[in-house]
């Protein structure tokens, strides 16, 4: 049986083609723009329809989330930060001030 599709806030994806977005083929992006601007109902629809399982796998293969992000899905998944993709890839090449 299928899942209805999550139901998303528009502004989440001002950037894209909100009808257009692709589910399952795009499923990482899609679960990491949420995660990094969507609000709590937004990541339970996403939750909802992707299952756990499936969302730690894209939240820790990603390449970039933002740093509240990391800490948040580490948090409530109880997942050790240091097992995201993007934030081994932060701690390969930190950001140097121009000061």
């Amino acid at each position: 049986m299928k899942m209805e599709k999550p139901i998303l806030a528009r502004r989440i994806f001002w950037d894209t083609d909100f009808d257009k977005l692709e589910y399952d083929k795009n499923y990482k992006s899609i679960i990491a723009r949420v995660f990094d601007r969507g609000d709590i109902d937004d990541i339970r629809q996403v939750r909802r329809y992707y299952g756990d399982e499936k969302v730690i796998e894209a939240l820790t293969t990603v390449k970039y989330l933002f740093d509240e992000t990391i800490h948040f899905c580490a948090g409530i998944f109880e997942i050790p930060k240091e097992n995201f993709r993007c934030y081994i890839l932060k701690q390969s090449y930190p950001v140097q001030s121009g000061f």
